[in-house]
């Protein structure tokens, strides 16, 4: 089994953060965005992973070391793919082609998930969906009475179905896969102005490969600060009962209220943290309370209230407003 990971967008809905940082290597509960994505998969896949392709953009020397890091921590290989341009969600994919052989799991790094894993050899793919009120945003399937799916359609702007894709697909043929996006390109056959992985399984789907839908128990996203902040919460409460308060913490005259992550040399003074916070190491946070937000590391805190915010590392702030979303190497006195 192969896991492919498409992350080369720009994140421009996430900036001031991503300005400095890509947005699947943005932390959340203390771990990047893609490091939870790949454990959640591995997790709940019951093949042995042997290889993890990363596609991505300029990403610099650093962040590829880290991706590779994380595919080792896990036992497989790592690999560094490039996509140069947006062109669509099939053109980002066929950027690893090299990696499109057997069995593979394409999963997009700016979502989260708890979900039925199950992989029915019976099928040629599995795509996992959530249903939403306004799908119009999504790629969405419709499905006949046997469950199976009939259409996939990119975001149709009069109703089709509230069945969204969420982002993670399953395929017994890679090499098929591989094939049907190439076919996509070399005729130029675009949707919206890109080349679109939904079209490329409609045509798998008129030759006679049978897809599923999955089923999603909970699909947390981190398109935008909100979502980000909210997701930190939900990845918190869900791993509440692991050790997440680094032992090295300070601690003067302050309180951390569970579910929390805190990094390692974080130093709190007369302040409140929790719940629903993580603060990366380095930091500290005086004279505070910190609630339900994510602060990264090296950055200094000072007479605040905060709530519902994300703050880069390397800022300082001293009496600021009680949301934030607040980029790297800022700073307010």
């Amino acid at each position: 089994m192969k896991i492919i990971i498409p992350m080369a967008g720009m994140g421009k809905r996430m900036r001031p953060h991503t300005l400095t940082v890509p947005k699947p290597l943005i932390p959340v509960a203390g771990k990047p965005i893609v490091q939870w994505l790949v454990e959640d998969i591995i997790k709940v896949c019951k093949e042995k992973v042997s290889e993890i392709a990363f596609v991505i953009g300029d990403f610099g020397k650093e962040a590829e070391e880290r991706l590779l890091a994380i595919a080792k921590a896990e036992g497989a290989k790592g690999s560094i793919h490039y996509q140069d341009e947006a062109l669509g969600t099939a053109h980002a994919i066929l950027c690893a082609k090299e990696a499109l052989q057997g069995k593979v799991i394409v999963a997009f790094a700016d979502t989260l998930f708890r979900a039925d894993f199950t992989m029915d050899e019976d099928q040629d793919g599995v795509i996992w969906v959530n249903r939403i009120d306004d799908p119009r945003a999504f790629g969405v399937v419709k499905v006949n009475e046997q469950n199976v799916i009939t259409d996939f359609v990119e975001k149709p702007q009069q109703f089709v179905s509230d069945l969204a894709i969420i982002g993670i697909y399953y395929f017994k043929s890679g090499e098929t896969l591989r094939d049907e996006m190439q076919y996509l390109i070399d005729n130029n056959i675009k949707e919206k102005g890109e080349y679109q992985l939904t079209n490329a399984l409609e045509n798998m789907k008129k030759k006679g490969a049978r897809f599923i839908p999955g089923k999603v128990e909970e699909w947390l996203d981190c398109g935008n600060k909100d979502a980000t902040v909210y997701t930190n919460r939900r990845i918190l409460e869900l791993h509440r009962s692991e050790k997440m308060i680094a032992s090295s913490v300070k601690k003067e005259n302050s309180v951390i209220i569970e579910p929390c992550f805190i990094g390692e040399q974080v130093t709190l003074v007369n302040s409140v943290v929790g719940p629903y916070a993580s603060v990366g190491a380095n930091t500290t946070v005086e004279n505070s309370i910190v609630s339900n937000s994510i602060v990264q590391n090296n950055s200094h805190l000072k007479n605040v209230v905060v709530d519902n915010s994300m703050i880069g590392s390397h800022v300082g702030f001293l009496r600021v407003a009680e949301e934030l979303s607040v980029g790297d190497y800022s700073t307010q006195r």
